[in-house]
């Protein structure tokens, strides 16, 4: 029987993925406040408020000062880095009028058009680099 795997070096591994953030315990503890925030946006009195003045809004929320400056700029890459979930994000996005596809298309910095073609084609290709430690 082999050895019991270090926790902590399991999930290191899947900081290795590359253009891939797994959505790990401790991502979901980063994020609770920026998540609560985001579904905070599904009543339509708090998006008029959040419309009306983002930083107002954004005041009432313990988000740290880099998650209020990555909705701000709607950068929803580092707002993954920093915790968000892609779903719980999209209310974001819906509120500003982006379809899910608009909205992951500026993630991947493709158009709609070309992101839609490429999941319909199956998604990205397994080929390239699969591992951001070894470059391969």
């Amino acid at each position: 029987m082999s050895a019991p795997k270090d926790i902590h070096a399991y999930l290191a591994e899947f900081e290795d993925i590359p253009g891939t953030r797994v959505y790990t315990a401790k991502r979901a503890r980063q994020g609770y406040h920026l998540n609560q925030f985001c579904m905070s946006l599904m009543k339509a009195e708090n998006r008029e408020r959040w419309k009306a003045d983002e930083r107002a809004y954004l005041a009432d929320w313990s988000l740290t000062d880099e998650q209020k400056e990555a909705v701000l700029a709607r950068d929803y890459n580092r707002l993954l880095d920093l915790g968000g979930n892609i779903y719980f994000l999209a209310k974001v996005f819906s509120t500003d009028g982006l379809s899910f596809l608009q909205a992951v298309g500026t993630m991947t910095g493709m158009s709609p058009e070309d992101y839609q073609a490429m999941m319909v084609a199956g998604g990205r290709s397994p080929e390239g680099v699969r591992s951001l430690k070894e470059g391969r």
